[in-house]
């Protein structure tokens, strides 16, 4: 498997695409040594969106797990609604495709970090970390946890390519394909590879404080400007759970209203407020079962109501 990883690339970064006019023609072309083949190769529709759709036919919703910015919780929530998912019904099928390239936190978060993927005729098989959830990660191609990912976008997103047209899901109700911050590379490639995959929408995770809620402005009119369907924001860290006590408290204060009322001024669901509970957080960092660790968590009655109102609209 080190070998998809190691592959090398020799695009330019601000490299056009082969499908564009100006293949082989744009200033970052120059010095290519693919510009003359670009430049006069079939200009088309790239053939991974229908290897994409081809392979994904089995699985009935595609969800976008969006943030706005960096450090709000966006791998963690991904792996809580798996979860939540997955054990709100054991014969629903869960699966968590990990292409936040540079830092892939799911194989941890969810305790299959010393797992390895394997390669059959069918293609990749992901880790199954229950019987009916399953993931794939980048994590599980490195030889260290601490090895850092030097990629250019095109790399990047043909390795994106490759875990959405040659994984093995199966037959799935639900894939939730954790992505990294921002609108960058790996959010267009995710996005234009699944175009005729019947991408069901995001979701996009925020903390209350206006330096985030800045950005999730931002990540909603990237949703709207290509026409991915919004299922709903989830409000992250909302308040603080004391651990000894169980009082909460207030960690981001939401000086113009918070994630509800911009929800409501820019038309976008309003799915939840997550509560921060430091014995959820070591659950997570430690890679076990939250819903075994810590049953009596108010996070996970948040986390129930918000997979009711998405499993009532997607089940």
């Amino acid at each position: 498997m080190a070998s998809a990883v190691e592959r090398p690339d020799s695009a330019p970064e601000h490299c056009p695409g082969t499908q564009s006019d100006q293949a082989g023609k744009a200033s970052a072309c120059a010095g290519c040594p693919n510009q003359q083949i670009c430049a006069t190769g079939p200009k088309g529709p790239d053939p991974g969106i229908a290897l994409v759709k081809d392979r994904l036919q089995n699985v009935k919703n595609k969800i976008l797990i969006l943030s706005g910015k960096g450090g709000v919780g966006k791998s963690t929530v991904t792996a809580l609604l798996s979860r939540a998912l997955a054990v709100e019904d054991n014969e629903r099928n869960v699966a968590v495709l990990d292409i936040d390239i540079c830092g892939p936190s799911q194989p941890r978060v969810l305790g299959v970090l010393d797992e390895q993927v394997h390669q059959s005729g069918s293609g990749w098989s992901p880790v199954y970390v229950d019987d009916n959830l399953s993931l794939m990660s980048i994590g599980f191609l490195l030889s260290s946890p601490d090895d850092a990912i030097i990629w250019r976008g095109p790399k990047k997103n043909n390795l994106i390519k490759q875990f959405l047209s040659e994984v093995d899901w199966g037959k799935l109700d639900y894939l939730l394909i954790d992505t990294p911050p921002g609108t960058s590379d790996e959010h267009l490639s995710a996005v234009t590879y699944l175009s005729q995959a019947n991408l069901t929408g995001a979701i996009i995770v925020t903390t209350p404080q206006e330096v985030a809620l800045l950005d999730v402005r931002k990540e909603i009119d990237f949703c709207r400007k290509t026409k991915i369907n919004i299922l709903g924001v989830v409000e992250n860290m909302a308040e603080f759970i004391c651990p000894c006590c169980q009082k909460s408290a207030e960690i981001f204060k939401a000086t113009t209203g918070g994630v509800k009322k911009m929800c409501e001024e820019l038309d976008v669901p309003f799915l939840g407020s997550l509560p921060l509970d430091p014995k959820v957080t070591r659950s997570c960092d430690e890679g076990k079962n939250f819903f075994e660790e810590v049953p009596d968590s108010p996070v996970i009655s948040v986390l129930q109501t918000i997979v009711k109102n998405i499993t009532a609209k997607y089940g």
